[in-house]
């Protein structure tokens, strides 16, 4: 028992410290009604699935408008028909 509390500490300090790494390159990004952006295009997507997926192809889609903020991160764009 007390091998297993030492190796939960050393982990909880390991996840900590590795939190603290990545923070240190993030950056929170804000988007205002009518900037444009770009959608990430991923296999597991409803989009991504529908497109031919191939090594090459673009993982990006847009530009689209940012319509409305709905949520602290959450946008409603201005997608095409």
């Amino acid at each position: 028992t007390e091998k297993i509390k030492m190796i939960q500490e050393k982990m909880r300090a390991s996840q900590s410290r590795q939190k603290s790494y990545s923070d240190k390159k993030r950056k929170d990004v804000e988007f205002q009604e009518g900037d444009h952006v770009f959608l990430r295009v991923t296999s597991t997507t409803g989009i991504g699935r529908a497109l031919k997926w191939k090594k090459l192809s673009s993982r990006f889609i847009g530009p689209y408008q940012i319509l409305k903020r709905i949520g602290k991160v959450a946008y409603r764009i201005a997608l095409p028909p």
